[in-house]
C-alpha cells in the first residue's frame, strides 16, 4: 500500500486518486479531516481505495503513531510519498525567526518525522520506496525564497547522502523536483510562473516516474533543464541574471517590523 501526505490538496490530493485509480490502497495524511473524507467519497468507484489517516506532519510522536495505525489497520507502507509543503515569503529587509522556522518544520522536518518510523519498518521487511518532494527552487536562490528553497535545497542534500545507505537495505529513494503547479500553494504567489502546470498534469508525470524509477525526476523539462543550465553558470554572472528576470530592482521594500521597545 502506498501512504501520501498532505494529501487534502493541490499535488497530494490529486496523486493519491492517480494512486488509487491504478489499484493502490492508499492511506492520506493532512491536517483538514473534512477534506480527507471528501477525498475518500470521490473516489470510492476506483478500483484502488484511499483511507484517511489526519495528523500534522510537524508533530513528530502523533506521525510515528500514524505511521503504526496506518500499517495496523491498512497494511505495511510500502511506498511513502512525502509530499506535504508550505511556502511563506521570506525578505531579508523584513526577516522573521517564525516565518523560517515554520518554513523547515513543514518543509523538513515534517519528511523526516515520517520517515523514521518509516523506513524503520522498510528495513525489517527488506524492501520499501521512498518519495520526498521536492523542487526546482533548489537549485540556487531566488528574491523571496530563501527559506521556501533552501528547505527543498536541504532535502535534496539529505537525500543524496542517504541513498549511500538506502541502496544497501533494499530501500529505493526518489527525489522530485518540481516546477511551478497550479496550487492553493502558488495562488498567493505575486509574480508570473513560467511552465505552469496544472496539477493533474504533475500528478499523471509523478506517478509515472514512480512506476519508472530515476533518482531525481524533474519536470517541466522546458523550465528545469533551462534551471539546471543557469545553475553552472559561476555566481558573479548568474545573481545579476536571476536579480533581472525576477524584476527585483522594481519591487518596492516590504515595510519594517515593528520592533517592541
Amino acid at each position: 500500500m502506498a501512504w501520501v501526505t498532505g494529501a487534502s490538496t493541490g499535488i497530494g490530493r490529486s496523486l493519491a486518486r492517480d494512486l488509487a485509480a491504478e489499484g493502490y490502497t492508499v492511506a492520506v495524511t493532512a491536517r483538514d479531516e473534512e477534506r480527507l473524507a471528501t477525498l475518500v467519497q470521490e473516489t470510492a468507484g476506483l478500483p484502488g481505495r484511499i483511507v484517511s489517516f489526519p495528523c500534522d506532519v510537524t508533530d513528530e510522536a502523533a506521525m510515528d503513531k500514524t505511521v503504526t495505525a496506518i500499517e495496523r489497520e491498512a497494511g505495511a507502507i510500502v511506498l511513502a510519498v512525502f509530499n506535504a509543503g508550505g511556502y511563506f515569503p521570506t525578505r531579508g529587509e523584513r526577516l522573521d525567526v517564525l516565518n523560517i522556522l515554520k518554513t523547515y518544520e513543514i518543509n523538513f522536518f515534517g519528511v523526516i518525522y515520517g520517515m523514521v518510523p518509516v523506513v524503520d519498518r522498510m528495513r525489517a521487511r527488506g524492501r520499501g520506496h521512498v518519495v520526498l518532494v521536492g523542487s526546482a527552487s533548489s537549485y540556487f536562490g531566488w528574491p523571496s525564497a530563501a527559506s521556501y528553497g533552501s528547505s527543498k535545497a536541504a532535502l535534496n542534500n539529505f537525500a543524496e547522502a542517504i541513498k549511500h545507505d538506502f541502496d544497501k537495505i533494499n530501500i529505493r529513494l526518489q527525489i522530485m523536483n518540481l516546477g511551478f503547479v497550479a496550487t492553493p500553494l502558488t495562488e498567493r504567489a505575486q509574480f508570473k510562473m513560467p511552465a505552469l502546470m496544472k496539477v493533474e498534469d504533475c500528478s499523471r508525470r509523478m506517478a509515472k516516474a514512480i512506476r519508472s524509477g530515476g533518482f531525481e525526476p524533474n519536470f517541466p523539462h522546458r523550465l528545469t533543464w533551462v534551471l539546471k543550465l543557469v545553475r553552472i553558470l559561476p555566481f558573479r554572472l548568474r545573481y545579476p541574471l536571476i536579480h533581472w528576470v525576477a524584476r527585483w530592482e522594481k519591487r518596492p521594500l516590504a515595510p519594517a517590523r515593528r520592533r517592541k521597545a
